[in-house]
């Protein structure tokens, strides 16, 4: 379905954050079985970022819903914006099923971002699960882009089978850059899998950290950040340096709707991204 012949007259008419402006679809590429990376036209008036790593956009098909995905592009590339989509329901199948040239609605960007600014001069380390990976990219093409401002970069990404990982073309040729170290792991290898079996915390006995140097930035299913945060604070990693995504259950993305409340926040206003010292008292609670 196309978009309405006004929004796509003036795409950029107001900035009203309930408003979705028009986007046309420039590719749309399969990462894995079930997973897309969609990539949209994006004209950024202003000459800045068009959006900082973490944040997220609502995506808005025009006839069939809208739903939160953060961005999984290059903050730093003109004319786009980029995002990963897993198809698990009608809205994110309508979502990666949209051709070349077809216009879907985009609200945002919203929500905090990956501390880039706190993260200089420290060795950064990304522990990602499943999708999880897609928020924490746009923070890995920052670092590269400056790569001088950080010392190592260090990502360990679990998946449940290889051909649920992400990005792997990707993930290869990063690990032979300087300063860079990527480790990968699966549940359940298979008779061709020649990595690392196990789930992502079994990754940790690989590293060498520098705990009193090291920001820690996790995304991934909640029980997992639970054991990784575990690691983290056995291995001297402080609260304060540990960020977490808390996307989950986000509807409206500017806090109306309630249905994104953890504890005294709301993850699609004061979040999606929280340090752990915030984070501390909600993280292990079930049934929020």
């Amino acid at each position: 379905m196309s978009a309405p012949a006004d929004l796509m007259s003036h795409p950029h008419l107001t900035n009203d954050p309930m408003l979705p402006q028009a986007a046309r679809v420039l590719d749309v590429e399969k990462e894995t079985h079930d997973t897309f990376t969609l990539s949209l036209e994006w004209n950024d008036s202003n000459g800045q970022p068009a959006f900082a790593p973490g944040q997220f956009s609502m995506l808005y098909v025009f006839g069939v819903g809208e739903l939160p995905i953060s961005i999984s592009g290059d903050p730093e590339a003109p004319g786009q914006l980029v995002y990963t989509v897993r198809s698990v329901g009608k809205a994110t199948h309508a979502l990666v099923t949209r051709k070349p040239g077809d216009v879907i609605g985009v609200r945002g960007p919203f929500g905090t971002s990956w501390p880039m600014t706190e993260a200089r001069g420290k060795d950064v380390l990304m522990v990602a699960g499943g999708i999880g990976l897609a928020p924490l990219r746009p923070a890995i093409y920052h670092i590269l882009r400056h790569r001088g401002d950080y010392r190592r970069l260090i990502v360990l990404y679990g998946a449940r089978t290889p051909r649920d990982m992400l990005y792997r073309k990707q993930l290869a040729a990063w690990s032979y850059l300087p300063d860079t170290q990527i480790l990968t792991t699966v549940d359940y290898g298979g008779l061709g899998w020649r990595g690392y079996v196990g789930v992502v915390t079994t990754l940790f006995k690989y590293v060498r950290l520098q705990p009193e140097r090291t920001i820690a930035l996790v995304c991934g299913p909640e029980i997992m950040m639970r054991y990784v945060i575990y690691e983290l604070q056995n291995r001297g990693v402080r609260d304060e340096d540990t960020y977490l995504s808390m996307e989950r259950n986000m509807k409206c993305a500017v806090g109306f709707c309630g249905h994104c409340q953890l504890g005294p926040y709301f993850v699609c206003k004061d979040g999606p991204v929280f340090a752990l010292s915030q984070m501390q008292e909600w993280i292990g609670k079930y049934e929020l």
